[in-house]
């Protein structure tokens, strides 16, 4: 099949949007949903567009961080920040939260790997490679099964 790029994954979760919105527009909560982050430190307390965050996160022994930047951050509908490493483009995380009727929302994570071009782009999946111990071709596979794991977790907090 060839390398994907783009990976997303929904679940309706039966809480109100803006509740939705709220707990996945936190990048301090990050460690409660995903799988791979463990930690997070915020450069600022309002999260708009410009925030930044390191993402520190784990796979098996393999650790490593990430530099992150909202790049879109609107209550009740998207949030979204863009991950580099070492200054290179790697890729852009985010959800969409929409009302589906009965106080439910549709969550959608989605990814998208900026890893594509130039020498910038080789150098990113390297790294990759070295710190997660997963092959840039791999990547979105394993988002997939991490998305999977995070949108299940959101859904068992907000619906207890």
């Amino acid at each position: 099949m060839g390398r994907q790029w783009t990976v997303e994954e929904s679940v309706v979760i039966d809480a109100e949007p803006e509740r939705v919105y709220a707990a996945v527009a936190d990048p301090r909560r990050m460690g409660e949903w995903s799988p791979e982050v463990f930690a997070v430190r915020v450069r600022g307390r309002r999260v708009v567009p410009g925030l930044t965050f390191i993402g520190f996160n784990r796979i098996g022994a393999r650790v490593w961080f990430t530099n992150c930047r909202v790049v879109e951050a609107v209550p009740g509908r998207a949030f979204a920040f863009r991950v580099t490493t070492f200054g290179v483009p790697v890729a852009v995380w985010g959800y969409r939260v929409e009302p589906v009727g009965d106080g439910s929302t549709r969550l959608t994570e989605h990814w998208e790997d900026l890893r594509r071009e130039g020498r910038g782009a080789a150098f990113a999946s390297i790294l990759g490679r070295v710190f997660t111990g997963v092959p840039a071709d791999g990547r979105a596979e394993v988002n997939r099964q991490g998305m999977r794991i995070t949108l299940a977790r959101i859904k068992s907090r907000l619906e207890r």
